[in-house]
């Protein structure tokens, strides 16, 4: 049986976090050669290698399913401390926002670059007492980081759900092919043709991102255009603006510049909607609860 201490579980997840034995140290305020001992301790009582060596530090299969174990580990402390805080305080109130005496609880969270940009971070700010770290990922990719336990929480547009894990539903965000007027003029002189799709240069989020290709192969798959990678939200946009190339735009980020002719709508008739979905652990955690009620309202505001 197995029976790994609380320090020796935080060592575990502040190695992998940091990525060296020194950061960690440092993060945990112990010396490294503590940190060292903890992780052979740990290793010896699983009898497996957690981690690989590398440059950063990487968990193992073994090192992935205790990360999920600290995790949980670490966030119920944190709301079993924040109860005790407000328990003396007598006033009876726990969970997220409650302002109890322990550290806040830290949520690791994945979601899309469109949506941390337009109506998540809007509704995360509503939280309050979580130490949130973001993660961007691509909406089909995200999951991965739940089963690697890098995350507690993610969005995504797989309805699946992953073992050890629960799944709701949120919305859709609706996409359309969209270019600037300067584009179209140089680009599309006859129009919005499959001669055109193939030949207009197409803007990509990045290697992950699908939706240009999955409107090309509805529209026009023969059609493989030139195309830029553009990593960022707010500058995908952007570069659309400036006529580098045509783009599957969220409605929800661009309806000022549609209002305004800034962009203009390629093809109407075929928008791509993107179901988005809410996963996380199957803990019994307020704080996990907090969140996702918050994001579940948020969403039912802005969503399809």
């Amino acid at each position: 049986m197995m029976d790994a201490s609380t320090d020796q579980l935080r060592t575990l997840a502040a190695v992998i976090d940091h990525g060296t034995f020194d950061r960690a140290a440092a993060a945990l305020h112990i010396t490294p050669s503590a940190v060292s001992q903890r992780m052979r301790a740990l290793e010896s009582q699983t009898g497996r290698v957690l981690v690989r060596r590398s440059k950063p530090i990487e968990p193992t299969a073994a090192g992935r399913i205790l990360l999920t174990l600290a995790r949980q580990v670490a966030l119920l402390e944190s709301e079993a401390v924040d109860a005790l805080g407000a328990d003396e305080a007598g006033t009876g109130e726990t969970g997220a926002g409650s302002g109890g005496a322990g550290v806040a609880p830290r949520i690791p969270l994945v979601v899309n670059a469109d949506s941390l940009a337009t109506w998540v971070l809007p509704a995360l700010a509503e939280v309050h007492g979580v130490a949130f770290d973001i993660v961007l990922d691509d909406q089909e990719h995200t999951l991965d980081r739940l089963r690697d336990g890098t995350a507690m929480a993610a969005i995504s547009s797989d309805s699946e759900p992953v073992q050890g894990c629960t799944v709701t539903r949120l919305g859709a965000m609706r996409y359309r092919a969209a270019a600037s007027p300067t584009f179209v003029a140089r680009w599309l002189p006859d129009g919005w043709t499959p001669s055109a799709m193939a030949a207009a240069p197409m803007l990509v989020f990045d290697r992950k991102d699908a939706l240009q290709d999955r409107y090309l192969a509805a529209r026009a798959p023969d059609a493989h255009p030139s195309r830029h990678y553009v990593p960022a939200s707010a500058e995908f946009v952007r570069a659309a603006e400036l006529g580098l190339g045509w783009g599957m735009l969220p409605d929800l980020q661009t309806a000022e510049q549609l209002a305004d002719g800034r962009l203009v709508v390629l093809d109407d008739a075929a928008p791509l909607d993107v179901p988005l979905y809410w996963h996380q652990w199957s803990l019994q955690s307020t704080t996990l609860a907090a969140v996702a009620s918050t994001l579940a309202a948020a969403a039912q505001t802005a969503l399809r």
